[in-house]
């Protein structure tokens, strides 16, 4: 068995089809991972989302935030945004069934060596704090009040601590789940900023540099910050290359480390 993790795909149905060719993958053979950001800004969300369900038993998904975004719309939560492609799955006659299926996805998961997360991890959590940390929104997204869990998200996230409860809990942990590019000092989540680490803000590093961060027993696999591209450390890697605008879909072998990529393939997206 041969593992890979494949970055954002948001819709490249195409480019991800080319990519699972040259990596050569085999379902039921080879292991595969997907960052998450399955859908949305791309053109063909609708096959990626089939693709995937039809291949539920054999790769594992972890949500990103284009994902919620979409889950928030069918809800009622979220309102349409500029650059939304989501009309075709909004309309699918199966929208139930995907939205059962993307409900069920998890927001971490990790094997021996790596976590996978869409975008980040809170510096003090250990690879089990985050599991957990991730539990408590995948129980949300799966309960019958998913609809009004997804109305709490609306809003800033405080700075993370264990004692908060209800909506400000649940929007301090996705600002690291599924939001995080750079940390101020403190470990707070900067939410206004998302080009490449070299132009952080003053004070501000990558969530993946700053200092001594527990959950780096592992190698964190994520994607979600496009702009920075390709970022490869001893103990992270950031696979998500922008395929949506134009760029590379990009897969890593998590057992050595060797870097697979197609160009994309579909229309560039706006890049906002």
């Amino acid at each position: 068995m041969t593992r890979y993790a494949i970055g954002d795909v948001q819709g490249c149905f195409e480019s991800l089809q080319l990519l699972l060719q040259k990596i050569d993958w085999v379902p039921g053979r080879d292991e595969l991972w997907l960052t998450g950001d399955l859908v949305n800004r791309g053109p063909r969300s609708l096959d990626v989302m089939r693709w995937a369900i039809a291949h539920d038993s054999q790769i594992t998904v972890v949500l990103g935030n284009h994902d919620l975004h979409f889950l928030a719309r069918v809800a009622g939560a979220d309102k349409e945004k500029k650059r939304d492609t989501l009309d075709e799955l909004l309309a699918a006659k199966d929208r139930d069934r995907l939205v059962d299926w993307l409900r069920r996805c998890a927001l971490a998961h990790h094997d021996r060596q790596h976590l996978l997360v869409h975008a980040g991890i809170h510096p003090a959590w250990t690879v089990q704090d985050t599991r957990d940390r991730a539990a408590e929104i995948e129980h949300e997204l799966v309960g019958a009040n998913w609809r009004t869990f997804l109305a709490e998200l609306h809003g800033s996230s405080p700075r993370w601590d264990e004692d908060l409860t209800g909506g400000e809990r649940w929007r301090a942990i996705l600002a690291y789940l599924v939001r995080a590019r750079t940390l101020k000092p403190d470990g707070r989540v900067e939410p206004d900023f998302d080009g490449p680490k070299s132009q952080a803000p003053d004070g501000c590093v990558a969530w993946f540099e700053f200092p001594a961060p527990a959950w780096a027993t592992h190698t964190a696999v994520f994607g979600h910050w496009a702009r920075n591209g390709l970022d490869i450390g001893p103990h992270h890697a950031g696979i998500d290359t922008a395929c949506v605008w134009g760029n590379e879909l990009t897969a890593i072998r998590l057992d050595d480390g060797a870097i697979f990529q197609v160009e994309a393939v579909e229309p560039k997206a706006a890049i906002k």
